[in-house]
């Protein structure tokens, strides 16, 4: 039963070893639309997890073949926040780790049960889904436990943020008809203000998902991207524009002062010329760069 598994390349946090605490059958208390693991019941707690000793075990094997990646990330087939012994191993990891960053990949339910945050502050990075604002929205992508409501949900991630002394990052995914419009961004752009988190990553689907529902475009997600005012974001997978934007100076520090752009959005979305009017502000201290949660972000 192989528990830790990488290293594996990603361009929203650097080179990660992954590791599954649920490896042996899918454990979650979502049943997401969008999710490429096969159908199953909700559930509120892990079955069969394995032992602290079992993820150490092949943790410290991984390290000593692959060397210190960027991050130790925690996930699951389903939700990571469900193993019953949290608490202690990122304790462990964290006294094993040298300059990795440790991470969790959560559905943000963590946030409704006060023993579950608690450990998630000793992580450096927390990765929270938030799909919709809006209550009818979110129970027909997410389909959770029955208790979940998105408001609450909404206000415990703003709490946790003013207290979390790591990076915390939110992540949309755009389901065609249901989350991607403007009335749904437009919420999810005041969700975004009131948590106040490091990034937001926008995506859609890109693999062959359990229930009858399709993704949008790499276009339309530039276009939901531009709703997003309130905090730093990134269409998080690579496909280049067709035609790069070809800017002016005036034009580039606009849309700069507007939203910040990602390393990755100046790589794929601008032209040559643009990039070297970006590199001569930057010189001239005009556009200052940020790193947030591994990702570099610009900003005039």
């Amino acid at each position: 039963m192989a528990i830790v598994f990488g290293p594996v390349a990603s361009r929203r946090f650097g080179s990660s070893l992954g590791i599954d605490l649920s490896p042996a059958q899918k454990c979650c208390n979502y049943d997401c639309l969008y999710c490429e693991l096969a159908k199953a019941k909700v559930m509120d707690q892990s079955i069969n997890p394995p032992s602290i000793s079992e993820v150490m075990s092949e943790l410290k094997a991984a390290i000593a073949r692959f060397g210190a990646t960027d991050v130790i990330t925690l996930t699951a087939n389903g939700e990571p926040t469900l193993y019953p012994h949290l608490s202690e191993l990122i304790t462990q990891i964290n006294a094993i780790k040298s300059s990795q960053k440790s991470l969790i990949l959560s559905n943000g339910s963590a946030v409704f049960y006060p023993e579950r945050l608690n450990a998630l502050n000793e992580l450096d990075i927390v990765k929270f889904s938030l799909d919709s604002a809006n209550q009818s929205t979110f129970r027909r992508i997410d389909r959770g436990l029955k208790n979940y409501n998105v408001d609450e949900m909404i206000d415990k991630m703003a709490q946790f943020s003013r207290q979390f002394k790591g990076e915390l990052v939110l992540e949309v995914l755009v389901v065609a008809g249901l989350n991607d419009n403007e009335a749904e961004f437009s919420a999810l752009n005041r969700a975004f203000d009131k948590i106040k988190p490091a990034r937001v990553d926008i995506s859609s689907i890109d693999r062959p998902p359990a229930h009858d529902v399709r993704g949008v475009s790499f276009e339309r997600l530039g276009e939901l991207l531009e709703l997003i005012t309130t905090a730093p974001a990134l269409i998080a997978h690579i496909t280049p524009l067709n035609a790069p934007k070809e800017l002016n100076q005036n034009e580039l520090l606009k849309l700069l002062k507007m939203r910040p752009q990602s390393q990755y959005d100046i790589a794929n979305n601008l032209s040559q010329s643009t990039k070297n009017i970006l590199a001569d502000l930057i010189k001239h201290g005009k556009i200052h760069s940020q790193k947030l949660a591994g990702v570099v972000f610009y900003r005039a």
